[in-house]
């Protein structure tokens, strides 16, 4: 029986993050700190012809200028990540293709992307750091800009890295079943064109790094915000050849990471690399306009897609030709391609399925996952055209979907191919029909489909759209904990999570309460920090509750064991007749000892009454490596009101019904979701990173990139499914990203509903008024041709 997982345990870290006493890297104050100012490429693709730092070094004020040169043969580039780039199992299956780029952690022969930095400064204070920059002198010959993806790779485009041909990355192909035979059978087959556009994370707290060098002890301590602390340690340790154990990364409180934190940046190594240097402590704090232009943008995908299908509304099979631009770098290998092309079919039987798959470089920003990481283009792509299927064939949408979900009695369902981790697309658990029947009731589906037939009119009009998604979550290698008891009775547990409001003190603190009896308060997790355990690998991939929460079970099982052994024996009693209870074990024959004092007799001095089969320290430790991901699904349903003289709508409803197993805390669960539909809602309407043809970043500041505010987010309805996963004991699916999935596909169906029977072609986001009154004035001009057309042909 549980006691607090599955309940609403208030949040530990609310008092702190509320009363403005959470610690931030901004806030962390040491003697003699510098700072650093990065001096960035104004040019998205130029030669460096000569770099001048002597009047920069001269101000006053500059403890150090380093360049591109100044660092060669001492730190080496960037390539990709290897924790998450790794060729996968299956490389030969998929006719995988990869090349090798590197970037300068500073450029210096040739600069890749506009905010590529060149230069770094460290002065006694931002202000003199930031005029030495203006002092630095840089001579450039401008090369032409690669900004279209399409053009990249064509034979005759200039090249952003000279070894990689075409300017193709990585490109790979996904086939279950034969597409060409599918289509060759089916009544019609469908064509066409989505895009989904490139934006930025944008969370409240820009990127920052405090880097403290102890030159007597040759210990470096770094404060990063950062997702995955573990991984930049390692790196700060191969790249600058320093001793494992004398490193320690800290993530202190992180505010928001979204996937692009997932990752080692130049400015962690070199900030690090200064503080060693100077024997100072040097910090780093990224300003909004570097954060748009220097941290790594998401999603950006083309696809061009065939659909397969039959009057009645089977769906037989799909071909999808998609491009991914990358940016300048391909850090993460495969990572959000593959993950597009694994969760396509989504919860849908369709046996023939093709997706090929290129990933292309271009002169912009790096690219990287961003919450979803893939899935809600994918999802976009998938439901955009089941709904272009269902208006085809005249259909509800509904209709087109109960045609094609998988069954309850069909799971564990196998999609027929291999995901990225090497474990076979094996859906374990869940009720697809029962989310869709639950979904539609609290939507009051029924309801808003006679009030939009009633309230039309010439100028505003109702739609209903909805969406669905799988989502593998819970991505390994692993993750690692620790649980121990301390010499004041509370359980310390450890893990290699790093949140960034993730609720990791309060979630992963019900875990393990439950383990032994006692109540969240008397649970003090550790998280993110190098120094609380071993290894780790981080918090990303909807991951944290599966796989540390998992790895806090395992590890509180082993600890839980060796105290009963010491309390049963100091008790004279067997292990079979003691039970644990509120900071106590309790013996049937009425004695009892508290975890305090059992703490005191486990340790190493004269009190120590541990027997040989006890070590001493009551403490347990467990590496989680999951067998593959875990699969979360949801249903997503919105209702709009459209103004089609402006192109503006409203969402005046919006409902969801999710899947992610085991729920440790309902209203966290809930915050996630809702949070989540947010950032969705935002990339659907309001988000978009645009370049101009120099590779200028032309939506570079707030005046241009535009964010939702908490009046335009309405308040979801949401239902829970428990289908618990089979691979973790606590039966946890990932919850972390799946909010903001599906709301781009959910709202553009909405739209084009209620703009029907107008043929709207909706499949290029955002849906900005001015971007949907264009659609509009467009599609009216069509329906208007046709018209005279058919007058005229009368």
């Amino acid at each position: 029986m549980s006691n607090f997982i599955g309940k609403n345990v208030r949040r530990k870290e609310d008092h702190r993050l509320l009363s403005g006493n959470g610690e931030f890297v901004a806030d962390i104050k040491m003697a003699d700190s510098h700072e650093a100012a990065f001096l960035r490429s104004t040019h998205a693709h130029a030669k460096i012809k000569k770099i001048d730092t002597t009047q920069a070094k001269e101000l006053e004020g500059v403890a150090a200028v380093l360049t591109g040169n100044d660092i060669k043969g001492l730190i080496e580039p960037f390539k990709f990540f290897k924790e998450f780039g790794e060729t996968p199992p299956n490389a030969e299956e998929i006719n995988l293709m990869t090349q090798v780029a590197s970037k300068e952690l500073l450029a210096s022969e040739k600069v890749l992307y506009v905010g590529h930095p060149i230069a770094v400064v460290v002065a006694e204070n931002r202000y003199v750091a930031e005029d030495a920059l203006e002092l630095i002198e840089v001579d450039y010959e401008p090369l032409p800009a690669v900004v279209n993806p399409e053009k990249a790779v064509e034979n005759d485009s200039p090249l952003v890295h000279e070894n990689i041909k075409n300017n193709v990355h990585t490109s790979f192909e996904v086939v279950v079943g034969d597409f060409q035979k599918a289509a060759s059978e089916a009544d019609q087959v469908l064509q066409t064109e989505i895009k989904f556009p490139r934006i930025h994370c944008n969370p409240l707290e820009t990127r920052g790094i405090l880097s403290n060098y102890n030159r007597r002890r040759d210990e470096l301590t770094v404060y990063t915000s950062t997702q995955i602390p573990f991984v930049v340690k390692n790196y700060l340790v191969s790249m600058l050849g320093l001793i494992e154990e004398n490193v320690r990364v800290i993530a202190p409180d992180v505010g928001g990471g979204f996937g692009p934190k997932g990752g080692v940046y130049p400015e962690e190594i070199l900030v690090s690399y200064l503080s060693i240097q100077l024997n100072k402590p040097v910090r780093w704090v990224e300003d909004r306009v570097e954060h748009l232009q220097a941290t790594r943008h998401s999603r950006d995908q083309l696809h061009k897609v065939e659909v397969a299908f039959n009057d009645n509304g089977d769906i037989l099979g799909l071909k999808d030709n998609y491009i991914l631009d990358s940016g300048c770098m391909n850090y993460f290998n495969l990572t959000c391609a593959y993950n597009t092309a694994a969760h396509m079919r989504g919860l849908f039987k369709i046996p023939h399925y093709e997706a090929n798959a290129r990933i292309v470089l271009t002169n912009k920003t790096p690219n990287v996952p961003y919450r979803g990481a893939g899935r809600p283009e994918a999802v976009f792509t998938m439901d955009r055209v089941l709904y272009l299927v269902a208006e085809k064939l005249g259909m509800d949408m509904v209709d087109v979907i109960k045609k094609n979900l998988i069954r309850a009695e069909e799971m564990p369902y196998d999609q027929g191919f291999y995901y990225k981790d090497g474990g076979k697309v094996v859906y374990d658990s869940g009720n697809y029909p029962e989310a869709l029947e639950k979904v539609l009731e609290i939507s009051e589906y029924e309801k808003y489909k006679k009030v939009k037939e009633e309230k039309k009119d010439d100028t505003k009009s109702i739609g209903i759209g909805i969406s669905s998604y799988v989502e593998g979550t819970g991505t390994g290698p692993f993750e690692g904990a620790v649980v121990k008891l301390d010499g004041s009775g509370k359980i310390i547990a450890s893990a290699g999570a790093s949140p960034q409001g993730q609720s990791h003190e309060t979630t992963l603190a019900q875990i393990v309460a439950d383990q032994f009896n006692v109540d969240p308060t008397d649970v003090l997790i550790r998280v993110g920090d190098t120094g609380a355990l071993p290894h780790g690998a981080g918090t990303f991939a909807s991951r944290s509750a599966v796989n540390a929460g998992s790895a806090l079970y395992e590890a509180s099982q082993i600890m839980k064991e060796k105290l009963l052994r010491l309390a049963a024996d100091e008790l004279s009693d067997t292990i079979d007749n003691v039970t644990l209870k509120d900071g106590e074990v309790k013996s049937k024959n009425g004695k009892s000892i508290s975890f305090r004092k059992l703490a005191q007799l486990a340790k190493p001095i004269p009190l120590f009454k541990a027997k040989r089969n006890v070590e001493p320290d009551l403490e347990g430790t467990y590496y989680f490596f999951p067998p593959t991901v875990t699969y979360s699904s949801s249903f997503h349903v919105a209702v709009v009101e459209v103004d089609k003289k402006t192109g503006k709508f409203d969402i005046i409803d919006y409902s969801i019904v999710h899947d992610s197993g085991k729920i440790i805390n309902p209203k966290i669960v809930e915050g996630q979701i809702q949070g989540g539909i947010a950032q969705g809602i935002g990339q659907s309407v309001y988000e978009e990173l645009v370049y101009d043809e120099n590779g200028q970043l032309i939506s570079g500041t707030y005046m241009d990139y535009l964010l939702p505010t908490s009046m335009e987010i309405p308040k979801v309805r949401m239902d829970h499914q428990e289908y618990l996963s089979t691979r973790n004991p606590l039966g946890i699916k990932g919850v972390g990203e799946g909010g903001a999935i599906s709301p781009p596909a959910a709202l553009a169906n909405a739209v084009s509903d209620a703009l029907s029977p107008l043929t709207i072609n909706l499949n290029q986001l955002p849906i900005s008024p001015s971007n949907l009154r264009s659609l509009i004035l467009k599609a009216e001009k069509n329906e208007k041709a046709k018209r005279e057309g058919a007058v005229h042909e009368g």
